[in-house]
């Protein structure tokens, strides 16, 4: 019995490890992790795809959020209509996404942490960079595979003309690991895809020329280039965000005022207002009169009037130390290639891409070199029966049935069935000399397409050359300049930047201690004057700090 208890035990460990490894893939790969190709996960690829299929193009008009929700739901992520929502949301807001892939009309949320409106009142349509993701997909590009109950098919992956994976980054936390990749300027990678294109053994440090680092929505500052230096190397890294802010002094009251225009990003501007009134109020914030929110739909303005005599830089660096005005953000490239997890660097991430689009051409190519031969092979049909024009159509009139007439053609004229079934459906118009014409230009063309693409087939300079164009197009269209700023050197808070310069005056009692007094809390007094009694004042003592005996 011992020894069947033991088996049994044995069998159900194996079955829970067995189950749990199938869970955690099964969370890796169809739900936390994007993509290496396209940078999507699929939630984002269904939503995407769906919108494609129900016509919400750029050019077209805005569509209720609802109905995407259900189509998605309906046919490809049987996950929740609040899952796909909020996705939706957040590929539409603007502060969350370097380049937003939804384009929404309504109230889809806002950087204080405001929640979306409810989809019945909120309508969306697809940007015009989100085609680019689509572009070519009915041309054999990519794989489809059946949908959730095999009613219908969705894309595997889909072919991206862009590198969205780096472009708008990534979030997700799968069983056992997480992805955090930041996003970037669109002209930095695809100057880095170009260069790697036409130098395949370019190094990191010659990439990071061309691609600088993260670019974030919020703009901002960062600190330092160690964190991307790493990250780009390994895979790996951690940076530091601050806020842009300026200190502004009024020319009357020579009052002191902080403007804070950016954000770290995905720091709640709402949140962040009240820790500072809440650090003003507990005093671990000192020097701060006022807090106003002056933000419009212009930009950001968080406006913090000081007390008089307060340094503005002192409390500035105050607000960075204690708040999320700075604050660091940890990098992991980690993608799936081939449905495996892989934490990548700068140029692996870069390789895939590029290899991705080399397939997606190849193919293109492939579906167009088909569709122009089977093209071409009914229009030598057609002029094969112009050719023999006075026969055929005698021919034709002889026969019995078209089945007859179908099979007379093939044997007698040697056109296979697809030609003969088009001399068949052939409009008398087309007997006419310009419409001869037409045909026969049509096919010499068709003929030199045929050529062109064979050759482009069979050689890889020329495809490389169809990939370079293909991302200077998307640069000229689409490219915009940096956003985020980076400082080189990276800017540590020390203790003494947070305590404000001022001139002191230090005296010495009688009995041995120390007093601390600030040069303002002094008058000088002219002759007549009266002096201030001891009562009167508030000596600054400090106990803890005597002089020797013999000082």
């Amino acid at each position: 019995m011992p020894e069947i208890e033991h088996r049994t035990t044995v069998n159900l460990d194996a079955e829970m490890k067995s189950a749990y490894i199938d869970y955690a893939m099964s969370v890796i790969v169809g739900r936390a992790l994007p993509d290496v190709r396209d940078g999507l996960k699929p939630v984002h690829r269904r939503i995407l795809y769906a919108m494609f299929r129900e016509g919400l193009l750029s050019n077209r008009r805005y569509s209720k959020s609802a109905g995407v929700v259900g189509e998605v739901l309906k046919k490809y992520h049987p996950h929740g209509d609040t899952a796909i929502y909020d996705t939706m949301v957040r590929m539409a807001q603007d502060f969350n996404m370097r380049y937003p892939l939804v384009d929404g009309q309504g109230n889809f949320g806002s950087i204080d942490g405001d929640r979306a409106a409810a989809y019945r009142y909120t309508e969306a349509r697809m940007t015009k960079l989100a085609e680019e993701i689509l572009s070519d997909i009915d041309m054999d590009t990519v794989d489809f595979s059946p949908n959730f109950d095999e009613t219908v098919e969705e894309p595997v992956v889909l072919p991206s003309r862009i590198p969205n994976l780096l472009m708008n980054g990534s979030t997700g936390i799968a069983v056992g690991m997480a992805t955090n990749i930041p996003p970037h300027n669109l002209t930095e990678l695809l100057e880095g895809l170009i260069l790697l294109l036409n130098d395949r053994e370019a190094t990191i440090e010659t990439l990071m020329e061309k691609v600088k680092g993260p670019d974030f929505p919020t703009s901002g500052f960062i600190y330092g280039t160690q964190g991307i230096e790493d990250a780009f190397k390994t895979g790996r890294g951690s940076i530091m965000l601050r806020a842009r802010a300026v200190i502004e002094i009024h020319p009357r009251t020579e009052r002191e005022t902080i403007i804070v225009t950016e954000l770290p990003y995905q720091v709640n501007k709402a949140r962040l207002l009240e820790k500072i009134a809440s650090l003003v109020q507990d005093k671990k914030l000192e020097g701060i009169s006022e807090l106003r929110d002056e933000s419009d739909r212009d930009g950001m303005r968080i406006v913090i009037e000081l007390k008089r005599g307060e340094m503005g830089s002192v409390v500035l660096n105050n607000l960075y130390k204690q708040t999320q005005m700075q604050n660091s953000f940890g990098i992991i490239m980690l993608a799936l290639v081939n449905n495996q997890p892989k934490v990548m660097n700068l140029k692996e991430i870069l390789e895939h891409f590029i290899d991705f689009r080399r397939e997606v051409v190849i193919r293109r190519t492939r579906f167009e070199l088909k569709q122009a031969e089977a093209r071409a092979h009914v229009l030598e049909g057609l002029k094969i029966a112009l050719d023999h024009l006075d026969d055929v159509i005698a021919f034709i009139r002889q026969a019995a049935s078209p089945e007859v007439a179908k099979a007379g053609l093939i044997n007698q004229f040697g056109l296979s069935a697809i030609q003969a079934q088009a001399v068949l459906d052939m409009r008398l118009q087309r007997l006419t000399a310009l419409e001869r014409d037409k045909l026969v230009s049509e096919l010499n063309a068709l003929l030199e397409k045929i050529a062109g693409l064979k050759e482009l087939l069979g050689s890889d300079p020329l495809i490389s050359k169809v990939i370079e164009e293909e991302l200077v197009e998307i640069q000229q269209k689409y490219g915009d300049e940096r956003r985020t700023e980076i400082i080189p050197e990276t800017g540590e808070i020390r203790i003494e930047d947070l305590i404000a310069e001022e001139e002191m005056v230090i005296t010495v009692s009688n009995s041995g201690y120390i007093k601390r007094n600030a040069v303002t809390l002094y008058r000088s007094q002219r002759r007549g004057g009266k002096t201030l009694s001891y009562e009167n004042t508030v000596p600054v003592l400090c106990p803890c700090v005597r002089v020797a005996d013999d000082l």
